[in-house]
């Protein structure tokens, strides 16, 4: 089959790998539909994350089940299905808590030992735990069908975002950061129903973009006074998203709450070395995160879909074959693409 493989900085290529075969009772094939280049698959690209030269790439991707093992009942061949961005067991106690991505058996596509997303099928462990239908009437629908590449991680990310920093209905939520994370947890703040979202971001067309998604404020971060303008706006805020992963959106995400609320971190943090615990203590402020239990939220942001209630769908502003993926990844290190959709094979 033909993946995406890792060969060092800035060099990706499309080449065979072996084909996956069922190792345990508990496992599928999924061949894969689409998948997405994230923001996280750039720190290998550009040589910031010690990657060795042969691991595959992706962590996000929809497919058809071609083949399960004896052990798998909840999903079988011909299946439309999502995978969240790492694979969990379903029976421990971090999962049967909701926290799958703690899992005991959790493990993370792609790398040296699991197949990577982006590829033409993936071998998945622990399937009927791990995968989640998609409706006929997502498949059927082109748009939607996008959509529900983004609940794999993105749009799950910025939903735990909102939920982990209190976003509740009526209320305000200050959104820190215009990449797709940053958007899909405007997305997820306006289907929580907060009345006011303030979007904080320095391109120009990504905010437009998350006043699309329901944002009723837009705030330049590169404002040297934009802690001041963000705090003017909400009148101080007890939930905010922290969606960067940098001490500069950390520290403003730390200016803007009011005493008393949550600052959730969901940006893969990069060089963030320092917390104004001070901050924390004398404003009783919590500092949550992180990592996206993503299999906990797919049937409800897959049920969201359904219905129409959510469309991450425009954060994939472009969309290729696989065997394009090494310009996919060219484009959004270059701030051309948001996120990049790859059309693998037919649904």
């Amino acid at each position: 089959m033909k993946a995406t493989v890792f060969h060092g900085a800035r060099d990706v290529r499309v080449e065979t790998v072996p084909d996956p075969a069922i190792a345990n009772p508990g496992d599928a094939i999924v061949r894969v539909v689409n998948a997405a280049i994230c923001g996280s698959d750039l720190w290998p690209y550009r040589g910031t994350a010690p990657w060795q030269p042969g691991a595959r790439l992706g962590h996000e991707f929809t497919g058809v089940v071609e083949a399960v093992g004896s052990g798998v009942h909840a999903v079988r061949a011909g299946d439309f299905v999502a995978a969240p961005f790492s694979f969990s067991d379903g029976s421990c106690a971090f999962c049967r808590a909701g926290l799958q991505t703690s899992c005991e058996h959790a493990g993370f596509w792609g790398g040296q030992e699991n197949d990577g997303g982006q590829g033409e099928f993936v071998r998945v462990p622990f399937a009927d735990a791990t995968l989640v239908r998609i409706p006929d009437a997502v498949r059927a629908d082109e748009r939607k069908r996008v959509a529900a590449l983004a609940l794999t991680d993105v749009m799950g990310t910025g939903f735990h975002g909102a939920k982990a920093a209190g976003v509740s209905a009526g209320g305000t939520a200050v959104v820190i950061g215009d990449g797709a994370v940053g958007l899909c947890g405007v997305i997820a703040a306006r289907y929580l129903g907060a009345e006011r979202i303030v979007s904080v971001g320095h391109h120009p067309a990504r905010l437009e973009m998350a006043q699309g998604f329901g944002a009723t404020d837009v705030v330049d971060s590169n404002d040297p006074d934009a802690a001041e303008k963000i705090k003017e706006i909400t009148g101080g805020t007890s939930a905010v998203v922290e969606a960067v992963g940098q001490q500069s959106s950390l520290d403003l995400a730390l200016a803007v709450v009011r005493d008393g609320g949550t600052v959730s971190f969901v940006g893969v943090p990069w060089g963030m070395s320092t917390v104004d615990f001070r901050r924390l203590f004398g404003g009783n402020v919590a500092l949550r995160g992180a990592l996206a239990p993503v299999r906990a939220y797919l049937p409800e942001l897959m049920d969201a879909l359904a219905a129409g209630t959510i469309d991450p769908s425009p954060v994939f502003t472009h969309r290729l074959p696989l065997p394009g993926s090494p310009d996919g990844y060219r484009a959004m290190d270059q701030r051309e693409a948001i996120k990049v959709c790859l059309d693998v094979s037919a649904a």
